[in-house]
């Protein structure tokens, strides 16, 4: 039986000192309320909560952890960093070797520049496709996560119309719906977001339609505007590449973050020559964005992908994890929706508009030492291991069980009721 009492303890702590307890996308306010909020440490595919609860965990960090929790080569490579210095007046040498690698690894990047965060990074693209193209018009699908900043942010408390002036969305996948908001933004356009899969949250996953990435590609080329793919959720994770080279169609610029350093703070924004004069002259800083350590551990890291099969390992185990649930749900009398690359499952359950169910079978996973997410879609990391997958599936066997026999008493959560009700009104 797991506890929670030190956790408790700390949200209580937090809600005095800290507005709301906790904010941004680890907040748990739209989880089940058994997930704790606070972690002690973590350690190759597993996390520990701070009541010392263990939990194989899914969700990485919401995407850093690639390699393990705790990666022994890139410690010991930012330790020795560390030891001579972080954050400095000047980058260090591995400011240089971080962007030769990247550019290396990367098919259309000419160019790399460093920030701290995913918003960092994608607003950077934004602006370095408006210096370049001297154009205002951004265009970004409907429910697309570029971020947390007025621009893009998903919750609009604080913001202001005129910050999305020139923002204007178009729908994932569809061309037509594409093409006519590229002819609406007539010679305005200075580029064309996309993820580089549907990953929205609360909603089933969808691959790039070839068509639709190459029409993108197109419509940049016809209009001089920047093509933009956000790779910072799914960098690294699909392809040794930009994940767009899956579909055979390169962007202008691609954004990075959470899993090149293994969880060591650092985004990227990678670029090639269209718009490198547009790129060298923003002006963009941060006083923690050329500290070192971090950019040594990307180094390493980068090492690690490059001459490793932590890819393949993962699409493996991946797929094992698919089949293996949609066996046990089905055993169970339920019905999964199971979308998105095997290496960066979205699970859902059929025939659950309020996802009680799935919040259910969350709670229940939570229990049994599983930690996955009810609504977001999850990770695998590099260490995960065929025992783990096989452990998984027990916890799952015995949550399905355990929700089935609940099943007319379950309660949907009220807090996700009211979020889906406001976002209903905003459509």
């Amino acid at each position: 039986m797991t506890t929670n009492a030190a956790d408790q303890a700390l949200r209580e702590r937090a809600m005095k000192v800290v507005p709301g307890g906790m904010y941004g996308h680890e907040a748990t306010t739209l989880l089940p309320a058994s997930y704790p909020q606070f972690f002690e440490r973590g350690e190759g595919a597993y996390i520990w909560d701070v009541d010392g609860n263990r939990y194989l965990d899914f969700m990485c960090a919401y995407g850093p952890n690639l390699l393990g929790y705790n990666n022994g080569q890139v410690n010991d490579v930012a330790v020795a960093q560390l030891a001579k210095g972080d954050t400095l007046t000047g980058p260090s040498a591995h400011f240089v070797d971080l962007a030769e690698a990247l550019v290396g690894m990367v098919s259309h990047a000419d160019w790399a520049m460093f920030c701290k965060n995913g918003t960092d990074a994608t607003t950077m693209a934004m602006t370095t496709a408006r210096a370049q193209t001297g154009k205002r018009r951004i265009l970004v699908a409907e429910g697309a996560y570029h971020g947390a900043a007025p621009w893009c942010t998903p919750m609009p408390a604080g913001i202001v119309p005129e910050e999305r002036a020139f923002i204007s969305k178009y729908q994932y996948n569809d061309v037509a719906s594409l093409e006519a908001t590229v002819a609406e933004a007539g010679d305005d356009l200075a580029a064309i977001f996309a993820s580089p899969f549907k990953h929205d949250a609360f909603i089933d996953q969808a691959l790039p339609d070839p068509a639709y990435a190459k029409r993108a590609r197109e419509l940049c080329d016809e209009t001089g505007a920047m093509l933009i793919v956000d790779d910072v959720r799914a960098g690294f994770r699909l392809i040794r590449d930009c994940s767009w080279e899956l579909v055979g169609v390169r962007p202008d610029m691609s954004c990075w973050g959470k899993s090149f350093a293994n969880g060591h703070p650092i985004s990227a924004l990678l670029g090639n020559d269209r718009c490198r004069e547009g790129a060298s002259h923003i002006y963009v800083t941060g006083s923690f964005w050329f500290a070192a350590v971090p950019m040594a551990a990307g180094v390493e890291t980068l090492r690690i992908l490059r001459e490793s099969d932590y890819l393949e390992n993962s699409v493996r185990l991946g797929t094992m994890w698919r089949e293996g649930l949609d066996a046990l749900a089905a055993k169970h009398g339920f019905a999964l929706r199971q979308t998105g690359p095997v290496q960066m499952p979205q699970i859902l359950f059929d025939n659950d508009p309020d996802y009680r169910t799935g919040f259910a079978w969350g709670e229940a996973m939570l229990k049994r030492g599983v930690y996955v997410h009810p609504w977001h879609n999850m990770f695998f990391c590099a260490v995960m291991t065929e025992a783990d997958i096989q452990f998984a599936l027990a916890a799952a066997d015995d949550a399905f069980a355990s929700v089935r026999a609940q099943i007319g008493s379950i309660e949907p959560h009220p807090v996700v009721l009211m979020f889906l009700t406001a976002m209903a009104g905003t459509h």
